[in-house]
């Protein structure tokens, strides 16, 4: 589905209506990851640049019941902002009603305006029609570029359109497009799929559609221990999903009917204690095969850092969502940093499908070296499953 681009339609004197992603992680004012704003800055810059009026929306957290709770302000973000792109950014106490008016009536050509988190109002979530239409109100025109909310039928991201005669995307929303939609549809190969993270039922529906595209799915996490339930293993003390073994035994027997190469973990790092909260795990050591009981799996073994390795190494597309084990630990967090380098060494189109293992990819200090980051977590996940996104289907298609 082609969907037209802020490069398809003309801004100049016009009031732009743009929902971002700005919801960051924000601490006593402090912001301590400023990338969703980043992502954003393409997009801003050619809007102002043409001489458009730009008018930012976001939600931030979630308030309780729409309440309006200050920790939960955009104006900090407003602040970043204005540093990064290296102009004011105006900010609105409201983002309907007489203050947001008054705010957008006062703006000149290239000026940008934040409105207050969206998500004061409950009617944002519950995708209001009269909520949505005072949003409209503000704007001529509307641009979604907030992929990680795409996948929500909320007011901002897809109420709002019903009200405006023109609904593009900006850059972020095309390149997530083209990333996660076209260059996986049509991969470059081999194509090299590599899932972890904790539960078989979050990707069940991924793997499914995955093993239509994929030569090799590699499978890391906790969820490798569903799998070896599945093929009749004991995983000890290990976090699985017992009641999921049927679903992981059907991706495996569709795997080989496929010829898809479908590897799980050779040996696992275990340990008789983890203090997640503590950072802290008990004794470890390395198993293959079978988790001896009072033993957790927590992160992929060294033979198979070493088969994932040599997969990787000779992909032309790779897909990576999910870590390899407790990465937030250091202890066992060199599977998942291991896969993290072998991407990013890898000679090929690298794509890092959104959540953690966008985290994960930074703490290794080899984010700036893959083709792609997904911004999106959920709505990566759907996009990949081939779900329909509510607000991307609401905008303009060519």
């Amino acid at each position: 589905m082609a969907i037209k681009t802020i490069d398809d339609i003309s801004v100049s004197g016009k009031k732009v209506l743009v929902r971002v992603d700005f919801n960051v992680p924000i601490k006593g004012g402090k912001i301590s990851d400023d990338s969703r704003i980043v992502a954003a800055l393409p997009t801003l810059r050619k809007l102002t640049g043409d001489g458009g009026r730009v008018i930012l929306m976001s939600h931030l957290g979630r308030p309780k019941g729409g309440e309006r709770n200050p920790e939960f302000s955009l104006a900090p973000v407003g602040e970043a902002l204005a540093k990064l792109i290296g102009k004011p950014v105006g900010f609105a106490k409201d983002c309907i009603g007489p203050d947001a008016e008054a705010a957008v009536a006062a703006m000149k050509d290239g000026d940008i305006l934040l409105l207050e988190n969206v998500r004061y109002y409950k009617e944002e979530t519950d995708n209001d029609a009269a909520f949505a239409q005072k949003l409209a109100k503000l704007g001529d025109v509307y641009v979604n570029d907030a992929f990680g909310t795409a996948h929500r039928a909320h007011a901002s991201t897809e109420g709002v359109t019903r009200f405006l005669p023109t609904n593009v995307c900006g850059y972020l929303i095309e390149k997530e497009l083209a990333y996660l939609g076209d260059k996986t549809a049509n991969p470059d190969r081999p194509f090299v799929v590599i899932l972890g993270g904790a539960k078989v039922s979050d990707k069940i529906t991924v793997i499914d559609a995955l093993l239509e595209k994929a030569d090799a799915i590699l499978i890391g996490g906790a969820m490798a221990y569903t799998f070896r339930l599945a093929q009749g293993g004991k995983v000890g003390n290990s976090l699985a999903e017992p009641d999921k073994v049927d679903v992981a035994r059907s991706a495996l027997e569709k795997a080989a009917a496929k010829g898809v190469k479908f590897l799980l973990p050779v040996d696992n790092m275990i340990c008789d204690a983890l203090d997640f909260g503590g950072g802290t795990l008990g004794n470890t050591r390395f198993v293959s095969g079978d988790i001896p009981d009072g033993w957790e799996g927590v992160d992929i073994g060294p033979e198979t850092i070493e088969l994932y390795r040599k997969e990787v190494a000779g992909a032309k597309t790779v897909l990576w969502n999910g870590p390899m084990g407790i990465f937030e630990i250091k202890e066992s967090s060199k599977g998942t940093f291991a896969v993290a380098e072998a991407v990013a060494n890898a000679d090929c189109t690298s794509i890092i499908g959104g959540g953690d293992s966008v985290k994960a990819i930074k703490k290794s200090g080899h984010g700036d070296k893959v083709s792609f980051m997904s911004t999106g977590g959920g709505a990566s996940l759907e996009f990949l499953e081939g779900k329909a996104l509510p607000g991307v289907v609401a905008l303009d298609s060519k």
